[in-house]
């Protein structure tokens, strides 16, 4: 008996989840807000295009189609409750409820809920929805030790970091400023030095199981210079580490976690069930959390779903019964990714380009390739103003799997650009320094 599984999303995380569910035997239904070609292949056509938060039509389309359970690849449809309408329709999900999506909709519950249930690996932070107390606080922090986050979903461009976007106390006041008058409650943060981790898990409820730990690349360009973005790329490393993060290390963030879904539970009532993306940084304090996400990275679901061993089927109905298996397996492998955006992203992109993929090269180096947000039009593909392709290498070591994200991104032509140096020994030698530079 085949199992019918329906993503929501478009992106390249949903590209590679639906992937894996094929692979593993599922047949898979897509219901996206903008179509997806991979997804469209892998789906047989049997999709739908419409608004991803439409509740109504996605229980329809479900119920229509019989489908087993759901998985939701975007936060925007977690945070306002898809999992609570499909779930209350019968339709088992792959995703947190509402409350319990929360961790990643709102950065002012996450940082109370770890204040409150006494999380290590929490900073100091206040909350803010007037400019009363600001300019204390800010002297309490010290001006040069300060990061502006809004409240709720901000696609990663919303945080402003002191030195990075903020080079004075009146900038800072001026943003603040600003998001008050947006009407956006805020937090202003303490700002930590160190290297950043992502820790993706799968969680059942009480169950949290670790991933191959990754890392992305937020800056434009290369060098980490330029403005934010969605995530320019992001490396594995074959035993799951990073050089910079220990076994005690990730230990200590899973256990961290798994703090955190019992708190959640103690604080709604309501048991966090799905993906739980952890964005760490590895301190001379010890772990900090930066934010949590209620669904897969996007591009670090590229770098861990292709050398998933354990078949993806299982472990979805292990997180949906709440009998979710510890030894999940991944294969030994580094990963790269590297994502080709249009031309001027983030700030001016070049859209409705034309990309060019030579599919056949590809298949010869062996190199994955996952649409983001392009459109197929006549057999073809064109830019849209976000990202555009994840490329990712799989090979024994770091400088292998490189190499075939390297080659995978010259089978691909058009008004595109990307970073060179995500994944490269290079810039790994770089992380290494700094970390050792704080440690000493």
């Amino acid at each position: 008996m085949t199992v019918k599984t329906l993503i929501i999303g478009h992106g390249a995380r949903e590209h590679v989840i639906g992937e894996t569910l094929v692979r593993d035997g599922a047949t898979l239904y897509a219901f996206m807000s903008s179509k997806n070609a991979g997804l469209e292949d892998l789906s047989q056509g049997r999709i739908k295009i419409h608004s991803e938060t439409d509740f109504k039509e996605i229980i329809d389309f479900s119920k229509k189609n019989n489908i087993d359970f759901v998985i939701i690849g975007p936060e925007a449809p977690l945070v306002v409750g898809i999992v609570d309408a499909l779930e209350k329709n019968g339709i088992p999900c792959v995703g947190p409820r509402i409350e319990a999506a929360q961790l990643e909709g709102s950065k002012l519950f996450t940082r109370a809920l770890l204040k409150k249930y006494k999380i290590t690996s929490n900073i100091r932070s206040k909350s803010f929805n007037s400019m009363e107390n600001v300019e204390s606080y800010l002297k309490d922090l010290g001006v040069e030790n300060v990061v502006v986050k809004p409240d709720g979903l901000t696609g990663g461009k919303g945080v402003k970091v002191y030195g990075d976007h903020l080079y004075s106390k009146q900038d800072i006041l001026d943003y603040c400023q600003a998001l008050i008058k947006q009407k956006s409650p805020f937090l202003i943060e303490e700002k930590i030095s160190g290297e950043e981790f992502t820790l993706q898990t799968f969680v059942d409820g009480k169950n949290v199981v670790g991933t191959p730990l990754v890392q992305d690349h937020k800056r434009a360009y290369e060098d980490d210079t330029g403005p934010n973005t969605g995530g320019m790329g992001s490396y594995s490393m074959a035993n799951h580490l990073m050089p910079f993060i220990t076994q005690n290390d990730v230990d200590e963030a899973l256990e961290d976690m798994k703090k955190v879904i019992a708190a959640v539970k103690a604080e709604t009532g309501i048991e966090y069930k799905g993906f739980l993306y952890g964005g760490y940084m590895k301190t001379v304090k010890g772990i900090k959390l930066i934010e949590f996400n209620s669904r897969l990275g996007d591009p670090e679901a590229m770098n861990v779903l292709p050398i998933l061993k354990t078949n993806f089927i299982d472990v979805c109905m292990g997180i949906i019964n709440g009998n979710l298996k510890s030894n999940i397996e991944f294969e030994n492998k580094a990963t790269v990714c590297k994502y080709l955006a249009p031309e001027g992203y983030p700030d001016a992109p070049k859209k409705d380009e034309l990309v060019k993929i030579d599919k056949n090269k590809l298949k010869q180096i062996d190199a994955r390739y996952y649409y983001s947000s392009v459109y197929r039009k006549d057999d073809e593909i064109y830019t849209t103003t976000s990202r555009a392709i994840g490329v990712v290498g799989i090979a024994n070591d770091l400088e292998s799997a490189e190499k075939i994200a390297e080659q995978g991104v010259g089978c691909i032509s058009g008004k595109l650009f990307y970073r060179k140096d995500v994944g490269t020994l290079e810039l790994l030698q770089k992380r290494i320094d700094h970390m050792n530079s704080l440690l000493k």
